[in-house]
């Protein structure tokens, strides 16, 4: 497996603190969702079906069980920080989620109940980023940068 080494200032590796980060942004978005006028048209915001009309910063759409979703990710991320092994699992793991949420919402009719969370284009490609980035931090906080000693 690779070398994880902690960091002087806090005692976590990068890939706990990239964890870490990741997490508290989740828990954040997730609170922001239930704000309204950070989440426009809040009013119609539904628990989980393609009618709910709310968006976070206007753009994004959301739902309760979006929100949610947001929060137990900001939630998981935040927990598994802990050792350098979960925080692996996480980025890579979430990454993976995000990858098939946007598979997901690219193949389905945005207008169909099948958009139960409910995702927008622009969901879909935060989706994407998410998902990539994620994953690269996963990989790249994770591998080995010195050469194994015998």
């Amino acid at each position: 497996m690779s070398t994880h080494h902690a960091t002087p200032e806090t005692g976590r590796t990068r890939v706990q603190q990239a964890a870490l980060a990741v997490g508290a942004v989740f828990l954040l978005v997730g609170i922001l969702g239930f704000i309204p006028g950070v989440t426009t048209d809040y009013d119609t915001m539904k628990f989980a079906e393609h009618h709910s009309e709310a968006k976070l910063l206007g753009v994004f759409q959301v739902s309760i069980l979006h929100n949610i979703v947001h929060l137990l990710f900001g939630i998981a991320g935040i927990a598994m920080a802990r050792t350098a092994s979960t925080a692996h699992t996480f980025l890579i793991g979430g990454g993976a989620i995000y990858l098939v949420l946007w598979i997901y919402g690219l193949i389905i009719d945005h207008d169909s109940a099948a958009n139960f969370i409910p995702v927008n284009m622009a969901d879909n490609w935060l989706h994407f980023g998410l998902g990539i980035g994620m994953i690269a931090l996963g990989v790249l906080l994770t591998r080995r940068t010195t050469p194994p000693t015998r």
